[in-house]
């Protein structure tokens, strides 16, 4: 095993055993229970460096630097709340005659990225920095791979950054570790989800949990995972969206459901989209639209009061973004029409597509009336919303489970927000209709028909609930990854992912040299991938200790492999 792995790793397997041979457990049970986090440390002593709880502390983390100086060292300890510095003093650590704790444990078999525990009182240096002098060590966690070592030098310019994208994805925790701006991003996003609840508790609406596994993927237009379910013997989708379930529990009598949900689309992936991803979305019984506009620009505001310190205002991108209410509203007619000089009231399908042929927007035979309404929107209108902006009243074609709008049916009562070019929350006054939605569904299928992979299911469930009778409702959902995006000042959704998809990884290609001898042999099999041992002996024309010294190489190095048959010895090229 030993040939796969690098100098440092080799080491540190050693430093293991022999930890192990002083009797030091590396990765013992007990727990370790610290009484202090590293934040507490520095911030109370600043208050007040007299008081009592400062000679003796006790903190658990992991090693980032370390400093010997002989007989004394400085090590920084980095816990969940950040980094402290700890001071080691030979006889301090080790007042008796056995000085092997400091000599060897530390000295020779602590590497960076080692957990340990340490006791000791505070301390400020001369350099003025707040340190613990360690009094006694513990070893919680032994490291067999090295992290990154991050360097700064004086004028604060970094070198040796862990900062690949695809290996930072694919290794977050290391990511997490060394790069501390990473570690922000995922707290503020707990707590984005975190005020979200809070306002809508305020409320007493109902956090639910609907299902993931579904017989129908419905809920949106997107197409969809499959799987199959062995015992009940039937397909089953990842859902797409949880609005149908939401809305089957308003039917059942509650007036306010909300739920955090992990949805799955089968689609492309880019720096906004991922197939698995996080959305909100709530549904509040005798409400409309308009409502729904000023409870989400109200939700928006105190989440972003609560995560910026009371700020409604955001850093994206170089734009300052104000999340103040109230937001303006545009319908989507005027934002075409604006954006491109094209009225959509009233146009055939045909005259949509001549549009967009117009405008240079592609399009293909599958794509009805809404789609092509969307692409229009999308290419000419969307990248031109920076501020915080509901579009409203969507064609009745872009939206088969909303409610037509009160004053024109060829529009739906809907809005989308958009912030910084993109969408991020999608809101209906809910169709609560079951034979127009029966239609909506029916002309859905037609769609499919025509080739739309993305064209929404019939849900006979859904539609019979909807005949029980669902009061007048309505529904939002927001993007949690781009919301975060936006309030991260993030440019990808994979930066507020935990662990984004990622394609498989590719292992490196072992690369072997070839001696001359093992060349020549090499070359000639090449060319039949399989011969007679003489034939090919004769082939090559080596003295008999270059032939079976090359030979043996081969074999060595993986390439080729000796097959008995009745006819002799065969060589082949071995299989990879």
């Amino acid at each position: 095993m030993s040939q796969h792995l690098s100098e440092q790793e080799i080491q540190r397997r050693e430093s293991l055993a022999a930890l192990r041979q002083m009797g030091i457990e590396p990765y013992p049970a007990a727990r370790y229970e610290a009484s202090h986090f590293s934040s507490s440390i520095l911030e109370g002593f600043e208050k007040s460096e007299e008081a009592e709880e400062w000679k003796q502390v006790k903190i658990s983390g992991r090693i980032m630097t370390k400093r010997i100086m002989g007989k004394a060292s400085f090590l920084d300890v980095m816990d969940s709340k950040g980094r402290i510095q700890v001071y080691l003093n030979r006889d301090v650590l080790c007042p008796d005659e056995n000085k092997d704790l400091y000599n060897i444990v530390f000295k020779r078999h602590l590497d960076i990225g080692d957990f340990i525990g340490i006791t000791g009182k505070v301390f400020r240096t001369q350099m003025g920095e707040v340190t613990i002098e360690a009094d006694s060590l513990t070893v919680l966690s032994k490291s067999l791979k090295p992290l990154p070592i991050v360097k700064k030098d004086e004028e604060g310019n970094v070198y040796d950054a862990f900062s690949d994208p695809e290996q930072r994805y694919r290794m977050r925790y290391v990511d997490l570790v060394v790069n501390d701006k990473v570690k922000e991003t995922f707290v503020t996003r707990t707590r984005i989800i975190n005020a979200m609840r809070e306002f809508f508790n305020r409320f007493d609406y109902l956090e639910v949990e609907t299902p993931i596994l579904q017989p129908i993927p419905g809920g949106a237009a997107a197409r969809p995972f499959i799987t199959h379910h062995n015992a009940l013997n039937m397909p089953l989708y990842l859902r797409i969206a949880n609005e149908l379930y939401l809305k089957r529990l308003i039917v059942g009598g509650f007036e306010g459901v909300y739920e955090f949900a992990k949805d799955f689309r089968n689609e492309g992936m880019d720096r906004t989209h991922n197939p698995e991803f996080t959305v909100m979305e709530i549904y509040v019984a005798y409400k409309d639209y308009f409502w729904m506009m000023d409870f989400t620009e109200q939700m928006l505001e105190h989440v972003v009061k609560s995560v910026h310190k009371g700020n409604t205002t955001v850093s994206l991108s170089g734009k300052e973004i104000s999340f103040k209410a109230p937001f303006p509203r545009v319908s989507m007619r005027e934002a075409i029409l604006e954006h491109t000089g094209f009225d959509i009231d009233g146009k055939s399908e045909d005259e949509l597509r001549a549009a967009c042929a117009d405008l240079g927007i592609e399009t293909d035979p599958s794509m009805g009336k809404g789609k092509l309404i969307d692409e229009l929107f999308g290419e000419k209108c969307e990248p031109n919303y920076i501020q915080p902006t509901f579009i409203t009243d969507y064609p009745v074609e872009m939206s088969p489970l909303c409610k037509k709008h009160r004053d024109n049916p060829e529009y739906t009562e809907r809005f989308e927000l958009m912030i910084n070019g993109k969408e991020v929350a999608n809101a209906y006054s809910e169709l609560n209709d079951p034979i127009d939605q029966r239609e909506r569904f029916e002309q859905q299928l037609r769609l499919s028909e025509k080739g739309d992979d993305e064209a929404m299911f019939i849900d006979q469930d859904f539609l019979r609930a909807l005949e029980y009778g669902m009061p007048p409702t309505s529904g939002m959902g927001i993007g949690i990854d781009r919301l975060t995006m936006m309030l991260t000042d993030n440019a990808s959704i994979q930066e507020v992912l935990f662990f984004p998809q990622m394609k498989p990884e590719k292992k490196a290609e072992k690369k072997v040299e070839l001696a001359d001898n093992e060349k020549a042999i090499f070359e000639i099999l090449k060319e039949k991938e399989e011969m007679d041992l003489e034939e090919l002996k004769s082939a090559v024309a080596l003295s008999n200790k270059q032939w079976d010294k090359g030979l043996k190489g081969l074999a060595k190095h993986g390439l080729t492999q000796v097959n008995k048959t009745e006819a002799g010895l065969r060589i082949a090229i071995k299989a990879s």
